[in-house]
């Protein structure tokens, strides 16, 4: 069965996981999953991940971050949908959560958090927010 939205099976499956108190989940590979994960990796709401092949599939085995027994990430979720895309000029691009968490954008220099875009001066598609 084809996925209509991989960003967000891969979301869903983290956040499932996590409600789940799983240590790790598998999620499917993609170059975009791939980016979001470096993002989550480099600011610590993930402790790793690592590329599998599984029956010729490739997937990435991403390990999850728990603090005192609760997940790290409170709250991810997809912003810019398939049937809804959201877009926003650097200028426009907010906090997320009053700066505690972030927004991931997918821009032209690539895939980077909402302060980095900021930094540079671009704008993009908004995956996700993450807390």
């Amino acid at each position: 069965m084809a996925l209509s939205d991989s960003i967000g099976d891969f979301l869903t499956r983290i956040r499932n996981a996590q409600l789940a108190m799983h240590r790790a989940t598998r999620v499917l590979f993609s170059k975009m999953n791939s980016s979001i994960l470096e993002i989550l990796k480099e600011e610590g709401y993930i402790l790793d991940y690592e590329k599998q092949v599984v029956d010729n599939l490739p997937s990435f085995i991403v390990k999850l971050k728990y603090y005192e027994k609760s997940p790290v990430i409170s709250d991810i979720v997809r912003v810019s949908k398939p049937g809804c895309r959201r877009y926003s000029k650097y200028k426009d691009i907010s906090k997320a959560y009053n700066g505690l968490g972030i927004f991931i954008i997918s821009t032209p220099k690539g895939v980077m958090t909402d302060y980095n875009a900021h930094k540079l001066k671009v704008g993009g598609e908004v995956l996700c927010r993450v807390f």
